[in-house]
């Protein structure tokens, strides 16, 4: 269990940081917030190589990806998390008063 949390983390933190160097923009996120990422992708990557890729009999349904698969995921979650984030931004500058 301890190995399977240390690789997760392992994982989550190379395909965040590759996720932030791929997607555009600046994604200033700590440490912690691209593991977080990175794990989540893992998760959201491996759901769609499931269903992209194998059929019913072999269905492992929500589970974590491979390395590929993670960073895959990871890019989709930074791109819908910078879409989500930054949709009230009115010229670039977040929280400020007209």
């Amino acid at each position: 269990m301890l190995g399977f949390i240390l690789v997760m983390l392992l994982i989550g933190l190379v395909a965040g940081f590759v996720a932030r160097a791929v997607v555009p923009g600046d994604d200033s996120m700590s440490i912690g917030a691209t593991i977080v990422l990175g794990i989540i992708g893992s998760f959201v990557g491996g759901f769609i190589l499931d269903a992209l890729f194998r059929d019913d009999s072999e269905d492992m349904g929500f589970g974590p990806a491979g390395l590929i698969g993670s960073i895959i995921g990871a890019i989709v979650v930074l791109l819908i998390y910078n879409a989500v984030t930054r949709r009230g931004a009115v010229g670039g500058r977040r929280g400020a008063l007209r």
